[in-house]
């Protein structure tokens, strides 16, 4: 029997096709599918094993590039870190210096403070011992003319005058106290 089944008066069906063409549609369709089978399949499965490749290459690379990423942080951290820790100590050196750099210039101002205090006072010593020395002698000299001319006899001794200049200045140091 065949696939066209006649219609009603005998008229082949039009939506049903002639057995020819069913046959040559097997045969097409058969090349069709080996020539798929060997020639485009194995292009389009080494397209896409070279894109999965690709895509695991690049996942590899991504992966290593963010481990190696972590790498460098962690050794930026730590040098970080470590440079922080240099400046703290720096910071506390500089410190402890500055604080020995003040106390020796205090000692040193003190030094020196302490030196112009006694070279003062030496330099006042002086001239008061050179002020008494010539207040002395103009006393001396004074006391010896006043005398002389009250007892009315020349002291012109000189160390007639001295002693007597001595002696006179003696009671009056006992006077003051």
């Amino acid at each position: 029997m065949s696939f066209t089944l006649l219609a009603a008066g005998g008229a082949p069906n039009p939506l049903l096709p002639h057995t020819a063409e069913i046959v040559v549609g097997f045969v097409a369709f058969g090349l069709l599918y080996i020539v798929m089978r060997r020639r485009v399949v194995p292009m389009f499965e080494k397209a896409f094993a070279a894109r999965t490749e690709a895509i695991q290459g690049g996942m590899d690379r991504a992966e290593k590039a963010q481990l190696e990423a972590q790498r460098a942080l962690v050794q930026y951290n730590e040098q970080l870190s470590k440079a922080r820790e240099e400046a703290q100590t720096l910071r506390e050196e500089a410190r402890v210096q500055g604080s020995a750099i003040v106390e020796e210039l205090r000692a040193k101002a003190q030094e020196e403070a302490a030196r112009i205090t006694a070279a003062a006072h030496a330099s006042i010593e002086a001239e008061r011992q050179q002020a008494v020395t010539s207040l002395r002698n103009e006393v001396g000299t004074l006391a010896v003319e006043l005398a002389s001319k009250i007892v009315g006899e020349a002291l012109e001794d000189q160390a007639r005058q001295s002693r007597i200049v001595d002696r006179f200045l003696d009671d009056l140091e006992k006077s003051k106290k």
